[in-house]
């Protein structure tokens, strides 16, 4: 049995008693065991996630079933049967931290890989395309699926008033109000890099991937009625699923792909590769299969495993770049330092972030440094101790030039092509061309009618029946 100590390791008798003047008296400055209590009370909140508040994880592992040594020189990718372990995030991406696991909202998939050179993280969404493609328009974009800065209120016009005028977003906004929207659980769903990378070898070669994670449970999702209803009975049902599932020995697993892509081929494929609202067909880039990874362990302390798990793309390792995917760019800059601010400066330090290796002692001090801080290691680049040398890697044979432009993308005829083949991929499923008009226009019915006509105007260029039916239906609600 342990003994109850103050946070400075002295014994208490007593954790609940407090030192005072007599039974009935003032409370004792002197009672350091009480003020630190209070004050770390005080203290226990972190500043949440501005997106992705809301989530879930495990732990689990990484095997390789497939030789891709081919096209990547990444050590995790090194033989079949090469294991790696990993933690890994799913969430909501707009709700707060209270808010339902139902929400029809796109959903984070997340995974670290503890690997021999390096934290790799995959910070990828359950949807393989996205509602921007123009960095800038990121925190623009999220403001309007917050709170009115006025009611402090969801409020349907922000929303849609801005999806309506930024019609690139249709592509997403299709993939999120058909069921998919509302996946059954965090094990019934894929994930997806939406993002081109770059996997690259040792001389220099390199070629351009989209990644997938299939889950091995089939996906399941909920209609907008079920889900309404699951949200009421338990806003923490995905959380509470997949702890349960993996706590029972039901192990949920995705099967791992990547679509590859030859640079030369790049130039002349038909849809922008850096275009994050657009999919690389499969029947023009079929899938690779690479691995499976499997969720096998349950954290033991949410808050110190899955609340300060600190992901980023900026989190590479040898064998895996960014690509000029100009929203991947800003994303390198932006997740990371989030978690400087919501974590610290030294975030990496904390054990669910800390690399199998990692030697850096021109990186030092700041705010909890608890790694012994290089001890006495020189700061600089010394002559006394001279840095080892890693695997030699020659430069990707990338080139841009260019005049510097500001630029945003225009709205073209061709960012209806995809919707329009969605659209029609879900008239091949049965009921679910009815579930998408009763989706949005349960949710459009309450925006001004202003935005509601704007809103029926674009989905009508991505099928003028779609348009149609969306008007009467929405109208009819809004009238209700």
């Amino acid at each position: 049995m342990s003994v109850y100590t103050t946070s400075n390791g002295r014994p208490i008798a007593n954790p609940e008693a407090s030192d005072r003047v007599g039974q009935n008296g003032p409370i004792l400055l002197q009672d350091f065991h009480l003020i630190d209590l209070l004050a770390h009370f005080d203290r226990e909140r972190i500043p949440e996630r501005v997106v992705h508040a809301k989530g879930a994880g495990a732990y689990g592992e990484f095997v390789v079933t497939h030789d891709i040594t081919d096209i990547c020189s990444a050590d995790l990718f090194g033989h079949v049967g090469k294991k790696t372990n990993i933690v890994t995030r799913f969430s909501t991406v707009g709700g707060e931290k209270g808010s339902a696991d139902t929400a029809r909202d796109p959903r984070g998939f997340s995974v670290k890989f503890y690997t021999d050179e390096g934290n790799l993280d995959w910070v990828f969404n359950n949807t393989p395309i996205f509602f921007i493609r123009d960095p800038s328009l990121f925190p623009l974009f999220i403001h309007t699926q917050k709170r009115n800065p006025q009611t402090n209120l969801k409020d349907a016009t922000m929303f849609w008033d801005y999806l309506s005028t930024h019609q690139e977003a249709v592509h997403q906004l299709m993939t999120l109000f058909s069921d998919r929207g509302t996946p059954k659980s965090y094990r019934h769903m894929h994930g997806y890099s939406g993002h081109t990378f770059k996997f690259t070898k040792e001389d220099g070669s390199f070629k351009y991937v989209q990644i997938h994670l299939r889950t091995d449970q089939g996906v399941e999702n909920l209609t907008n009625d079920e889900a309404a209803k699951v949200g009421m009975q338990d806003a923490d049902s995905s959380t509470k699923d997949l702890f349960d599932a993996i706590k029972r020995g039901d192990y949920p697993s995705w099967t791992v792909y990547v679509q590859v892509l030859d640079p030369k081929d790049a130039e002349r494929f038909h849809w922008n590769i850096f275009d994050l609202t657009k999919v690389w067909p499969q029947k023009d880039i079929p899938l690779r299969q690479v691995g499976r990874m499997t969720l096998n362990r349950n954290p033991e302390n949410y808050f110190a495993e899955i609340e300060q798990v600190a992901f980023s793309p900026a989190h590479l390792v040898p064998g895996v770049e960014a690509s000029a995917d100009p929203v991947l760019q800003a994303r390198l800059f932006s997740y990371a330092d989030s978690q400087r601010h919501r974590l610290g400066v030294n975030y990496q330090q904390i054990p669910v972030n800390t690399p199998l290796h990692a030697h850096n002692p021109y990186q030092r001090d700041g705010f909890m440094a608890v790694s012994g801080n290089s001890g006495a290691l020189p700061n600089y680049p010394s002559t006394f101790r001279p840095l080892s040398q890693p695997r030699h890697f020659a430069p990707t044979q990338e080139s841009w030039a260019g005049a510097a432009v500001n630029f945003k993308f225009g709205v073209t005829d061709e960012d209806f092509v995809q919707p329009r083949a969605l659209w029609e991929v879900l008239g091949r499923q049965s009921g679910q061309q009815d579930n998408f008009v009763y989706n949005v226009s349960s949710h459009l019915k309450d925006a001004d009618e202003k935005v509601r006509r704007v809103t029926y105007e674009m989905f009508r260029k991505v099928d003028k029946v779609l348009g149609q039916r969306l008007e009467e239906a929405t109208e009819l609600a809004a009238a209700a």
